[in-house]
């Protein structure tokens, strides 16, 4: 089950680790960690030697509530590290962002993928992925980041990201972005309640049953802290607990902070779900 991503082809034939590098000042987990290029490059280099086999940059937290960065400075702070990276590892680099312009500069740079939480809904997304051969990920999202856990609700959680992940997924070939490219995810944490997230996770093998791969981000999140009450900082547990949920319900791409304990979980997952190591 190859997953194109522009000159680079990605095996998720299983599951395959993402690691988070966020260049932001106010992301929930790590903000300002990795601000600094040499911050940013020495723990990109870190997660590919714990086995990651992409990078997601971001430039802008999409955090509840964040504040939106402008283009500029968003573009300063994603492309030196994207040239950086793609100039030396093997792994798929990708660019997590919500603007065209970033997803086209950072296609340019070196960018294998897009991740976007707006799922190419933008003016001009759609034809920004469309021009490259960069693979996308299209994330489910109710509201903005700033209005999303603003008393999300759903009828049938479940059925509802389903449908408008494959709508998604349709506009994208109509406008001739092939299905190797194309990546799904449910949202967790983005416009739902503790509840629609634990349904979400129940029924993702209902999702992952579908045509198109699918990439589960549930690293640190506050439903860690709801379930568990603990701060973001001691969430690793938990969340390598998700992960393995994820895995062993279908996920392909398994999006992380914590990467080298994260491919440990999966690869147990993946044993345990095929019978093999």
């Amino acid at each position: 089950m190859p997953l194109v991503c522009a000159d680079r082809v990605l095996d998720i034939s299983r599951p395959v680790v993402m690691g988070v590098l966020n260049v932001t000042a106010d992301s929930f987990s790590d903000g300002g960690r990795y601000r600094s290029f040499e911050a940013a490059l020495a723990h990109g280099r870190a997660m590919v030697a714990a086995g990651a086999g992409i990078i997601d940059v971001g430039g802008e937290s999409t955090r509840p509530g964040a504040r939106p960065v402008s283009l500029q400075e968003e573009l300063d702070r994603v492309l030196p590290v994207i040239e950086a990276l793609r100039g030396e590892l093997a792994a798929v680099i990708s660019i997590d962002t919500m603007k065209p312009e970033v997803m086209s500069a950072a296609v340019a740079a070196g960018a294998g993928m897009v991740n976007d939480v707006l799922a190419l809904q933008a003016p001009g997304a759609i034809a920004a992925v469309a021009a490259s051969q960069a693979a996308v990920c299209l994330m489910h999202m109710q509201g903005t980041p700033q209005t999303m856990q603003s008393a999300p609700q759903y009828a049938d959680v479940v059925g509802e990201v389903g449908a408008f992940l494959q709508a998604r997924a349709d506009a994208c070939l109509a406008a001739g972005i092939g299905a190797d490219r194309i990546v799904l995810d449910p949202g967790f944490g983005f416009g739902k309640t503790l509840q629609h997230n634990l349904a979400l996770l129940a029924g993702l093998q209902q999702l992952a049953a579908g045509r198109f791969p699918l990439l589960a981000g549930l690293s640190r999140k506050s439903m860690l802290g709801r379930l568990l009450g603990r701060p973001v900082e001691q969430r690793l547990a938990g969340s390598l607990a998700l992960a393995t949920i994820a895995a062993l319900h279908g996920a392909r791409i398994i999006r992380c902070h914590d990467v080298a304990e994260t491919c440990d979980a999966v690869a147990v997952a993946w044993a345990t779900r095929t019978g093999v190591d």
